[in-house]
């Protein structure tokens, strides 16, 4: 899945793979924790958060990897733990969604929230 055609989060959530879907499913309860729901959208064809027109974060499962498109001020301020993970300007890739490093994740969402809320 690269871009989605879904009109919601949770029409999104039913097209993913079944072996991605528990580690986005734990993301998506990550964001919404952080965020409530009331921030959480469908933008650019894949979930985000924040506001419509530009979002804070968004994620998505594409071909090879699960992206948490977090941008790169979250990226500079957490750079020594993202130094073993697979990312690039603005965006963390797991091609084994066991990999994913939650505890970062949630750090990341905490930054996110602390800087844009």
């Amino acid at each position: 899945m690269v871009q989605s055609k879904a009109a919601s989060v949770d029409d999104f959530m039913t097209e993913v793979s079944p072996d991605r879907r528990p580690a986005l499913d734990r993301l998506r309860t990550l964001c919404l924790q952080t965020f409530g729901p009331e921030h959480e959208l469908m933008a650019f064809g894949m979930p985000a958060y924040g506001p419509p027109k530009l979002p804070w974060i968004a994620f998505n499962s594409q071909k090879q990897h699960i992206a948490f498109y977090v941008g790169q001020t979250a990226m500079d301020a957490f750079a020594e733990r993202l130094a073993d993970i697979d990312h690039g300007k603005g965006c963390i890739r797991w091609r084994k969604p066991e990999k994913m490093d939650f505890a970062l994740i949630a750090d990341m969402l905490e930054h996110i929230r602390e800087h844009r809320l």
